[in-house]
Protein backbone atom coordinates (compact mmCIF):
# COMPACT_ATOMS: atom_id res chain seq x y z
CA UNK A 1 0.00 0.00 0.00
CA UNK A 2 1.39 3.41 -1.00
CA UNK A 3 1.72 5.79 1.92
CA UNK A 4 2.53 9.49 2.04
CA UNK A 5 5.38 10.09 4.46
CA UNK A 6 3.42 12.25 6.89
CA UNK A 7 0.06 10.48 6.71
CA UNK A 8 -0.95 9.11 10.11
CA UNK A 9 -0.45 5.37 9.90
CA UNK A 10 -3.17 2.94 10.98
CA UNK A 11 -1.73 -0.57 10.78
CA UNK A 12 -5.14 -2.22 11.09
CA UNK A 13 -6.34 -0.31 8.02
CA UNK A 14 -3.18 -1.05 6.06
CA UNK A 15 -3.38 -4.75 6.91
CA UNK A 16 -7.16 -5.14 7.09
CA UNK A 17 -7.07 -8.56 5.41
CA UNK A 18 -5.05 -9.85 8.37
CA UNK A 19 -7.76 -8.74 10.80
CA UNK A 20 -10.75 -10.35 9.14
CA UNK A 21 -13.41 -10.61 11.85
CA UNK A 22 -16.03 -13.05 10.58
CA UNK A 23 -18.24 -15.14 12.86
CA UNK A 24 -17.10 -18.22 11.01
CA UNK A 25 -13.58 -19.63 10.60
CA UNK A 26 -11.45 -18.25 7.76
CA UNK A 27 -7.86 -18.67 6.61
CA UNK A 28 -5.63 -15.60 6.75
CA UNK A 29 -2.00 -15.05 5.76
CA UNK A 30 -0.10 -13.15 8.42
CA UNK A 31 2.99 -11.41 7.10
CA UNK A 32 5.91 -10.74 9.46
CA UNK A 33 4.98 -7.99 11.91
CA UNK A 34 6.66 -6.03 14.72
CA UNK A 35 5.17 -5.75 18.19
CA UNK A 36 5.91 -4.20 21.52
CA UNK A 37 5.69 -7.21 23.84
CA UNK A 38 5.81 -8.19 27.49
CA UNK A 39 5.75 -11.79 28.69
CA UNK A 40 4.55 -13.25 31.97
CA UNK A 41 2.76 -16.04 33.79
CA UNK A 42 -0.43 -16.13 35.82
CA UNK A 43 -4.17 -15.64 35.78
CA UNK A 44 -5.68 -13.05 33.42
CA UNK A 45 -6.61 -10.00 35.44
CA UNK A 46 -4.07 -10.80 38.15
CA UNK A 47 -1.68 -8.21 39.55
CA UNK A 48 1.23 -9.00 37.23
CA UNK A 49 -1.07 -9.23 34.22
CA UNK A 50 -2.64 -5.83 34.91
CA UNK A 51 0.65 -4.09 35.62
CA UNK A 52 2.12 -5.59 32.43
CA UNK A 53 -0.72 -4.13 30.36
CA UNK A 54 -0.03 -0.74 31.92
CA UNK A 55 3.68 -0.99 31.15
CA UNK A 56 3.00 -2.03 27.55
CA UNK A 57 0.61 0.83 26.85
CA UNK A 58 2.91 3.25 28.67
CA UNK A 59 5.78 2.36 26.34
CA UNK A 60 3.54 2.43 23.25
CA UNK A 61 2.11 5.89 23.89
CA UNK A 62 5.42 7.36 25.07
CA UNK A 63 7.15 6.29 21.84
CA UNK A 64 4.24 7.56 19.72
CA UNK A 65 4.01 10.97 21.40
CA UNK A 66 7.78 11.47 21.42
CA UNK A 67 7.81 10.92 17.65
CA UNK A 68 4.78 13.16 17.14
CA UNK A 69 6.21 16.08 19.11
CA UNK A 70 9.51 15.71 17.21
CA UNK A 71 7.65 16.05 13.90
CA UNK A 72 8.33 12.45 12.94
CA UNK A 73 5.96 9.91 11.43
CA UNK A 74 2.78 9.64 13.52
CA UNK A 75 0.66 6.50 13.87
CA UNK A 76 -2.33 5.02 15.69
CA UNK A 77 -1.51 2.90 18.74
CA UNK A 78 -3.03 -0.50 17.97
CA UNK A 79 -5.29 -2.59 20.17
CA UNK A 80 -4.03 -5.02 22.77
CA UNK A 81 -3.27 -8.53 21.56
CA UNK A 82 -1.99 -11.59 23.36
CA UNK A 83 -0.51 -15.04 22.84
CA UNK A 84 -1.48 -17.76 25.31
CA UNK A 85 -0.01 -21.17 26.13
CA UNK A 86 0.86 -23.55 28.97
CA UNK A 87 3.85 -25.73 29.76
CA UNK A 88 1.54 -28.19 31.54
CA UNK A 89 -1.10 -28.99 28.92
CA UNK A 90 -1.58 -28.60 25.19
CA UNK A 91 -5.21 -27.65 25.88
CA UNK A 92 -4.94 -24.37 27.79
CA UNK A 93 -8.37 -24.83 29.36
CA UNK A 94 -7.08 -27.92 31.21
CA UNK A 95 -4.19 -26.07 32.86
CA UNK A 96 -4.59 -24.11 36.14
CA UNK A 97 -4.99 -20.42 35.34
CA UNK A 98 -2.15 -19.47 37.66
CA UNK A 99 0.11 -21.51 35.35
CA UNK A 100 -1.06 -19.88 32.14
CA UNK A 101 1.69 -18.15 30.18
CA UNK A 102 1.04 -15.07 28.10
CA UNK A 103 2.82 -12.67 25.80
CA UNK A 104 0.95 -9.37 25.59
CA UNK A 105 1.39 -7.46 22.34
CA UNK A 106 0.75 -4.11 20.67
CA UNK A 107 1.52 -4.06 16.96
CA UNK A 108 3.84 -1.20 16.06
CA UNK A 109 5.34 0.21 12.84
CA UNK A 110 8.56 -1.45 11.80
CA UNK A 111 10.44 1.87 11.87
CA UNK A 112 10.26 2.02 15.69
CA UNK A 113 13.75 1.26 17.04
CA UNK A 114 15.26 -0.34 20.11
CA UNK A 115 16.74 3.06 20.96
CA UNK A 116 13.29 4.67 20.96
CA UNK A 117 12.05 1.94 23.30
CA UNK A 118 15.07 2.38 25.59
CA UNK A 119 14.40 6.13 25.84
CA UNK A 120 10.69 5.56 26.49
CA UNK A 121 11.51 3.13 29.31
CA UNK A 122 13.85 5.70 30.86
CA UNK A 123 11.15 8.39 30.70
CA UNK A 124 8.57 6.13 32.34
CA UNK A 125 10.95 5.08 35.10
CA UNK A 126 11.75 8.74 35.79
CA UNK A 127 8.02 9.38 36.12
CA UNK A 128 7.77 6.59 38.68
CA UNK A 129 5.62 4.33 36.51
CA UNK A 130 6.99 1.07 37.92
CA UNK A 131 9.65 -1.49 37.11
CA UNK A 132 7.44 -3.64 34.83
CA UNK A 133 8.25 -1.35 31.92
CA UNK A 134 11.82 -2.71 31.90
CA UNK A 135 10.39 -5.98 30.58
CA UNK A 136 8.84 -4.44 27.46
CA UNK A 137 10.71 -5.45 24.30
CA UNK A 138 10.38 -5.29 20.53
CA UNK A 139 9.52 -8.62 18.94
CA UNK A 140 8.92 -9.81 15.38
CA UNK A 141 6.30 -12.48 14.66
CA UNK A 142 5.88 -14.43 11.43
CA UNK A 143 2.75 -16.55 11.93
CA UNK A 144 2.08 -17.38 8.28
CA UNK A 145 -1.15 -19.25 7.52
CA UNK A 146 -3.67 -19.03 10.37
CA UNK A 147 -7.26 -19.97 11.12
CA UNK A 148 -9.09 -16.95 12.44
CA UNK A 149 -12.58 -16.28 13.77
CA UNK A 150 -14.47 -13.58 15.66
CA UNK A 151 -15.57 -14.64 19.14
CA UNK A 152 -18.49 -12.72 20.63
CA UNK A 153 -19.08 -13.28 24.33
CA UNK A 154 -17.20 -13.97 27.56
CA UNK A 155 -13.56 -15.00 27.41
CA UNK A 156 -14.34 -18.21 29.32
CA UNK A 157 -16.57 -19.39 26.45
CA UNK A 158 -13.81 -19.13 23.83
CA UNK A 159 -13.40 -22.91 23.90
CA UNK A 160 -16.58 -23.22 21.80
CA UNK A 161 -15.18 -20.92 19.12
CA UNK A 162 -11.79 -22.65 19.21
CA UNK A 163 -13.52 -26.00 18.67
CA UNK A 164 -15.12 -24.62 15.49
CA UNK A 165 -11.75 -23.31 14.33
CA UNK A 166 -10.12 -26.68 14.93
CA UNK A 167 -12.89 -28.51 13.04
CA UNK A 168 -12.46 -26.07 10.14
CA UNK A 169 -8.70 -26.62 10.10
CA UNK A 170 -9.08 -30.39 10.06
CA UNK A 171 -11.61 -30.21 7.22
CA UNK A 172 -8.90 -28.45 5.22
CA UNK A 173 -6.24 -31.05 6.13
CA UNK A 174 -4.60 -28.58 8.53
CA UNK A 175 -3.64 -28.74 12.19
CA UNK A 176 -2.98 -26.14 14.86
CA UNK A 177 0.69 -25.33 15.17
CA UNK A 178 1.90 -22.51 17.38
CA UNK A 179 0.59 -20.25 20.10
CA UNK A 180 -3.04 -19.27 20.44
CA UNK A 181 -3.37 -15.56 19.58
CA UNK A 182 -6.11 -13.09 20.50
CA UNK A 183 -6.89 -9.53 19.39
CA UNK A 184 -9.06 -7.61 21.86
CA UNK A 185 -11.55 -5.44 19.99
CA UNK A 186 -13.55 -4.52 23.12
CA UNK A 187 -12.62 -2.96 26.45
CA UNK A 188 -13.92 -5.31 29.19
CA UNK A 189 -14.12 -2.32 31.56
CA UNK A 190 -16.81 -0.77 29.36
CA UNK A 191 -18.44 -3.67 27.50
CA UNK A 192 -20.53 -6.39 29.21
CA UNK A 193 -19.16 -9.95 28.87
CA UNK A 194 -21.86 -11.12 26.46
CA UNK A 195 -20.94 -8.36 23.99
CA UNK A 196 -17.15 -8.65 24.09
CA UNK A 197 -15.57 -9.04 20.65
CA UNK A 198 -12.26 -10.89 20.32
CA UNK A 199 -10.47 -12.10 17.21
CA UNK A 200 -9.10 -15.60 17.83
CA UNK A 201 -6.19 -16.78 15.70
CA UNK A 202 -4.07 -19.91 15.54
CA UNK A 203 -1.24 -20.71 13.12
CA UNK A 204 -1.75 -23.93 11.16
CA UNK A 205 0.27 -26.33 9.07
CA UNK A 206 -0.50 -29.31 6.85
CA UNK A 207 -1.51 -32.41 8.82
CA UNK A 208 1.34 -34.78 9.47
CA UNK A 209 4.03 -32.23 8.75
CA UNK A 210 6.96 -32.64 11.16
Amino acid sequence: MTRKTKDKIDLYTEHKNEYAAARKPVLVEMKPAVYLAIEGRGEPGGEQFSSSIGALYGAAFTIKMTRKFAGQQDYVVCKLEGQWWSDLAQDLSKAPKDQWRWNLLIRTPDFVTEEELRKAVAVLLKRGKGQEVKRVRLESLAEGTCVQMLHVGPYDQECLTIARMKEFAESNQLEFHGRHHEVYLSDPRRVPPQRLKTILRCPVRRQGRP
